[in-house]
């Protein structure tokens, strides 16, 4: 594989494996940087939009996807202080009839390792690791990227998938650090059995709170169940794998329902991390270099689109720079171009749905009986997220799975 034509990505998440197969479907070779010593996922569930299920149709990776899955029955809104339901929303067949596509429930390590595995069988990719990235020049005709270790990579242009974080963003945007949202999270995965068995059900649950809320779901296959907890905290700690403080999480939750206390009682270790996200900004290419997924538009986590807008991303990159005839440049503006309001508009949109989830007082009761009412009349429409994009391939109706049996 020559250097010139090669492409290097920096970062081996979700994003940057994403855009290495993408790449490769369309014959680009490319060379792939993670700083960490091995190519792993921490984290613990990601929600699978239809919008995502159609990148993998188009990376021909939705069996193996589906093998991982759950595929929740539908997702249910409660009132963390009253433990109402405000909305049950079925998952079900008007639901794919509407979207083409079905919404599943993944571990995050299940995810990466999939693409991992696609990405290890393809003689036009190279993953290297424990490859932190120091320097970038990018001198018009080609691109040098210099690492920790001495080691030097040169390719004819470069993507930044390397996340919130990014080196590369701070090379070609400069605008410093994320935005910290004032909210952190912790996270758990259990084995099904040691979940409590009233709540042993097969779909997202979300109870809302007044600046917290907390989320379970089935996972790989139903085996798992995934918690996560989010509250308003003054901590902040940069990364994803700090343990979190069990006593700070109970002071938080002592005033809401018995429900949500005996769910947070069930889990000792907890991990932590500070959720963070940035301004949307039109322009994140320079000549030949671009970004791509949190690199480019870091976003909160309350839509569940941050692994999915990465991959859209990959997909869009590598259709522009197939039909530019591999003119980086030309192909990285019309990527951003056709890619930067969609994204600015999940960006936006995640921050006012963290509003909705924490609402307190009147803003509170209005958020119930609003969202209760919309139930009611089938108002709740999320094509303009779940639906077909123009700058994204078409693809058929993806075939609805089994529904996940929970292990009892």
């Amino acid at each position: 594989m020559s250097a010139a034509n090669q492409v290097i990505a920096v970062g081996g998440g979700i994003g940057g494996l994403s855009a290495a197969l993408a790449l490769s479907r369309k014959g680009i070779p490319v060379q792939v940087l993670e700083q960490a010593p091995e190519f792993k996922e921490i984290g613990a569930g990601i929600q699978l939009g239809p919008n995502v299920f159609r990148m993998f149709e188009v990376l021909g990776l939705t069996e193996d996807m589906f093998h991982w899955c759950a595929f929740p029955e539908g997702l249910e809104f409660r009132d963390s202080i009253t433990a109402e339901t405000i909305i049950d929303m079925r998952i079900d067949q008007r639901f794919h009839a509407k979207y083409n596509a079905p919404y599943g429930v993944i571990h995050r390590a299940d995810m990466l390792n999939v693409i991992l595995d696609a990405c290890k069988k393809s003689n036009l990719i190279k993953l290297a690791t424990a490859q932190k990235v120091v320097s970038i020049d990018d001198d018009g005709s080609a691109v040098t990227v210099k690492t920790e270790s001495g080691e030097t990579h040169r390719g004819a242009a470069l993507i930044g998938c390397d996340g919130l974080w990014s080196t590369v963003r701070e090379k070609i945007v400069g605008d410093g650090k994320p935005v910290v949202s004032g909210h952190i999270a912790y996270r758990a995965v259990l084995p099904t059995a040691e979940w409590p068995q009233e709540y042993r059900l097969p779909k997202m649950i979300v109870w809302c709170g007044e600046k917290t809320h907390l989320v379970h779901y089935p996972l790989r296959r139903g085996e798992l169940f995934n918690l996560v907890v989010v509250f308003h905290s003054d901590r902040y700690e940069e990364g994803w794998d700090t343990y979190g403080d069990p006593a700070e999480l109970h002071s938080r939750f002592a005033d809401k329902c018995e429900p949500v206390r005996t769910l947070l009682q069930k889990v000792n270790a907890w991990k932590m991390w500070v959720l963070c996200d940035r301004p949307a900004i039109k322009n994140w290419s320079k000549g030949r270099i671009t970004l791509l997924g949190d690199a480019a538009h870091p976003m909160l986590q309350y839509l569940a689109q941050g692994g999915n807008m990465a991959m859209e991303d990959a997909v869009c990159l590598a259709n522009q720079i197939e039909a530019s005839g591999n003119d980086f440049e030309a192909a990285f503006k019309t990527y951003q171009e056709l890619r930067y309001l969609r994204t600015a508009r999940v960006q936006l949109m995640a921050r006012v749905f963290g509003e909705i989830y924490h609402a307190s007082g009147v803003n509170r009761e209005l958020r119930n009986k609003l969202l209760a009412d919309w139930s009611k009349e089938g108002a709740i429409d999320m094509s303009w997220l779940y639906g077909e994009q123009p700058e994204l391939p078409k693809v058929g109706t993806i075939p609805l799975p089994e529904p996940t049996r929970l292990h009892h």
